[in-house]
């Protein structure tokens, strides 16, 4: 009874989206990595990426049998683990591509920050929880911003731009869902202008070039701007229905650099084209709309802010990753959900995936 009760409650529209994008994700991978496993002969980029797909599935199936307001009890714990581990990979941590954001464990490694995704959220939704009731002036929200400060500081220091963004906008999401007023997201927004020199201070150099290159790529063609130019041929040349599966000259052939992670929204568009790319954004809208749906329609103040949380989090990895693909973004390195190759990324993608259906199975009232 238990079990047929939970799969009537089950956000079919939410559980296929996601699928179908993992299974997209996977083509386009194995297009990304092709040449490379054509000349080498290995092939344990796409098996890791498969096995700890099929194991987030079953962990996440696993969940449901939990109801998630009992990860309240656990906030405090979580929170110090997450700072822990952030401290740990900015002492310990393994340094690649400029960044050190890594704990090499053995033949694995992995990226805290992602995993500090899902653990900002679910403690930020506790937190505001326990104040609603008395967040009525701009000084009441104080201590929530200093909430999100304190990992937000440690993950710039990585450094990892893109993740401490993430975290602003989860922090906004939640926010404007609690009641926080539109008078005074303007007066942030003119404090952040403000301080935009005091930022540009605290950039790494490399940062400041993708900032410069986002304004002009032509500015370094074959340093910082090189990604994006390439990136923009990809996606342009792919036309109306693009090249075909492993037929992208871009990707085969190595010029578009990241292809299977921070750029592999141009693979998509190199060889499935226009449709392929359209295609790939309305499964994206599914799930925001199966966000929202969930957050409107929870049980209590914990279910919808966690449901914002997570919504927010795809809605913003989504628009900077496509928009840094054609352009119309700076290259933050924010990996586009269920797409880009990374273990650490899958996780915790499934995981927030898992919550919004746990979210929606302990909801009666939900409607189609």
């Amino acid at each position: 009874m238990e079990l047929r009760r939970t799969l009537r409650n089950l956000d079919w529209w939410l559980i296929l989206a996601t699928l179908m994008l993992m299974t997209y994700g996977l083509v386009l991978i194995y297009s990304a990595i092709h040449t490379f496993v054509v000349e080498t002969g290995r092939s344990w980029h796409m098996w890791r990426q498969m096995i700890f797909m099929a194991v987030s599935i079953i962990v996440a199936a696993f969940s449901l049998r939990f109801d998630y307001r009992m990860l309240k009890n656990y906030t405090k714990q979580l929170y110090i683990v997450n700072l822990v581990l952030l401290i740990v990979v900015m002492l310990f941590g393994h340094a690649q591509l400029g960044a050190q954001r890594w704990i090499q464990i053995g033949p694995l490694s992995f990226q805290p920050s992602e995993f500090s995704k899902i653990i900002l959220i679910i403690c930020l939704a506790a937190f505001i929880e326990k104040r609603l009731e008395w967040l009525e002036t701009f000084k009441d929200y104080l201590p929530v911003f200093a909430y999100v400060l304190v990992p937000f500081i440690l993950v710039m220091r990585q450094p990892d731009l893109g993740t401490s963004l993430t975290f602003i906008a989860i922090l906004l999401g939640m926010i404007f869902i609690s009641g926080f007023k539109y008078k005074w997201f303007l007066g942030l927004g003119v404090t952040f202008l403000a301080l935009m020199p005091v930022f540009w201070r605290v950039l790494k150099d490399y940062q400041k070039n993708r900032i410069r290159v986002f304004l002009d790529p032509e500015l370094d063609p074959f340093g910082s701007g090189y990604h994006v130019i390439q990136s923009k041929i990809a996606v342009g040349s792919g036309g109306l229905f693009g090249k075909g599966w492993l037929e992208g000259t871009q990707s085969q052939l190595n010029f578009l650099p990241e292809n299977h992670t921070d750029f592999i929204f141009a693979v998509a568009g190199e060889e499935f084209g226009f449709v392929g790319t359209i295609l790939l954004i309305l499964l994206y809208l599914i799930i925001i709309w199966r966000g929202i749906v969930i957050a409107l329609n929870a049980d209590d103040d914990f279910g919808t802010l966690l449901a914002i949380g997570i919504t927010s989090m795809f809605m913003f990895h989504i628009v900077i990753n496509i928009g840094m693909t054609i352009g119309i973004m700076p290259v933050t390195g924010v990996p586009l959900p269920f797409l880009s190759y990374g273990v650490s990324s899958l996780l915790t993608n499934v995981g927030l995936i898992a919550l919004l259906l746990n979210i929606k199975v302990q909801d009666q009232r939900l409607q189609f």
